[in-house]
């Protein structure tokens, strides 16, 4: 989509109140006809429905549902309310746009008064009208108006168009968010190039994620057990180590507080964080080892894993350390990295949180993977990171539609930003507690070319979204390149830092497919 174009159907799109201003009072010169529906997927039968509305009045518009009232799947609508607007707009026929910020179009037809609304055929075609359909009639009859259904000739349904093939839109709605808020890539790699020099305080739990390599000899006769011949092992810095590292990695002044164990992977953390440069305040428990997640893989395959750790809660004198490393450390950002492995819990937490700087910016995330940690255990923080699955068992809600529970999750964790993540399906950013504007989301799909291990994406999502906030103090290009850097990581194998030169060539590699229409 050529977005320079896109200005050339912007004027169409109105709110209800303009409209009313343009159009005025009925009884008018001439006559308004209005639709409203989803228009997720524009389709032959929406065209069809159209242009008979068009062919009953001199001015038609049309009015989309918006974004947060659309609950007919879990991660609808795929086209947001930006880019369905601009759809119709092109349309010749379509006169206006509205997006209509209620959940049934009754309050704009009370203020607009259409002298017709056209509805579909289907809404007719059964033997009892729906209630809703009967709410719209009364509306439209209260003010002299008249009601139609349209043929219904060509009959389409966006929903099964969608589950055969969902639309890819990455690009689109990625241009469509940065021309909402007055942004271009200049500002994403400014951002980027701003990020060197933050200070930044991770705290949280080390976890040393070991890949175990083997080839595959056969099985055994008598019992079913898988036979495999080690070939190599390599450890990794994962967990709140990782974190620190992306942050390192992206020029960032970082200091680190953990807790390892008294052994040699806990030596292997703090030497590979001194040599990455980065401000050494670990902590070193006697009492349990370091927590090492051991993965046997053959090929691609990952046959088992096998955990070494302690999952006990730190001692008192190991808090104290710790609360003291947070309150005398001078930070712009103090990350927790919570993965339930003994640094955070009920006994502890409370403690965590009442040490930490007034002034530096608070960002949380916490696992729910293994264990049960809990994201409204850090209230009132400035950012949070949790995916969809701990915001469920966070609020302990399996039913409700995305954007519902990430309203929920952000009023009752009193949050200033919450970037929701959506496995492949991307991300969902919650900007604010008005949950009934049209701004208050901002929706971006992933941009992974190619994946290779996602293992890890999160933490670069965390660090990248972080730095994003302390360098702009915009939470829509934190989302952005957060998210790129999540994709850059999608396409590693195994958990290693992101280089601001990766997302500076993911941004080009985007860049690019823009400027050749792809």
């Amino acid at each position: 989509m050529d977005f320079s174009l896109t200005d050339r159907y912007k004027h169409k799109i109105k709110t209800a109140a303009e409209l009313h201003e343009i159009l005025g009072e009925p009884p008018r010169n001439e006559k308004v006809i209005m639709c409203h529906g989803v228009f997720d997927v524009v389709h032959p039968g929406h065209v069809r429905h159209l242009l008979y509305a068009k062919s009953k009045a001199s001015v038609l518009i049309a009015s989309l549902t918006s974004d947060q009232h659309i609950n007919k799947g879990e991660f609808r609508p795929h086209v947001p309310q930006d880019l369905r607007a601009i759809n119709l707009a092109a349309f010749e026929l379509v006169d206006y746009v509205i997006i209509d910020e209620n959940p049934t179009p009754l309050e704009n037809l009370k203020l607009i008064k259409p002298d017709i609304y056209a509805k579909g055929y289907e809404y007719a075609a059964s033997s009892k009208i729906s209630e809703k359909t009967k709410q719209e009639i009364d509306v439209i009859n209260s003010f002299g108006g008249e009601i139609i259904f349209t043929p219904g000739d060509v009959v389409y349904s966006s929903s099964n168009l969608i589950n055969l093939a969902p639309p890819s839109l990455k690009i689109e709605k990625l241009m469509m968010l940065l021309s909402r808020n007055d942004l271009t890539f200049s500002d994403l790699y400014s951002a980027i190039e701003n990020f060197s020099g933050k200070k930044v305080h991770v705290v949280g739990d080390t976890i040393v994620d070991s890949y175990t390599n083997c080839v595959m000899i056969g099985g055994q006769t008598k019992t079913p057990t898988i036979s495999v011949q080690f070939e190599s092992k390599t450890d990794i810095v994962g967990g709140a180590g990782i974190v620190a590292e992306h942050l390192k990695s992206a020029g960032a002044e970082v200091t680190f507080s953990s807790v390892v164990g008294s052994d040699e992977l806990g030596k292997f953390v703090e030497e590979k964080i001194n040599s990455s440069g980065i401000t050494n305040k670990i902590i070193v428990d006697k009492n349990r080892p370091t927590v090492n997640k051991n993965a046997i893989v053959v090929g691609t395959y990952r046959l088992l894993k096998v955990d070494t750790l302690d999952n006990s809660s730190i001692t008192n004198e190991i808090l104290e350390q710790l609360t003291e490393n947070i309150s005398n450390t001078e930070c712009d950002a103090l990350i927790f990295s919570d993965f339930r492995h003994g640094i955070f819990n009920r006994r502890t937490i409370e403690k965590i949180i009442s040490s930490m700087p007034d002034s530096c910016f608070k960002v949380a995330d916490s696992q729910v993977a293994s264990r049960w940690g809990n994201i409204l255990d850090f209230k009132g923080f400035d950012l949070i990171t949790p995916n969809e699955r701990e915001a469920r068992f966070s609020l302990a809600d399996q039913d409700s539609g995305i954007r519902a529970l990430a309203s929920r999750l952000f009023d009752e964790c009193k949050t200033k930003l919450l970037i929701l993540k959506l496995r492949d399906k991307g991300i969902l950013t919650c900007l604010d507690s008005d949950h009934q504007s049209l701004d208050s989301f901002a929706v971006m799909d992933s941009f992974v070319d190619g994946l290779v291990d996602p293992v890890g994406a999160g933490d670069a999502l965390l660090a990248y979204s972080t730095l994003s906030m302390l360098s702009t103090g915009n939470a829509i290009i934190a989302s952005i390149l957060g998210n790129l850097a999540a994709a850059c990581e999608c396409e590693h194998n195994g958990n290693v830092p992101i280089t601001p030169a990766e997302l500076r060539e993911k941004l080009k590699s985007i860049e690019q497919q823009i400027s050749h229409g792809l």
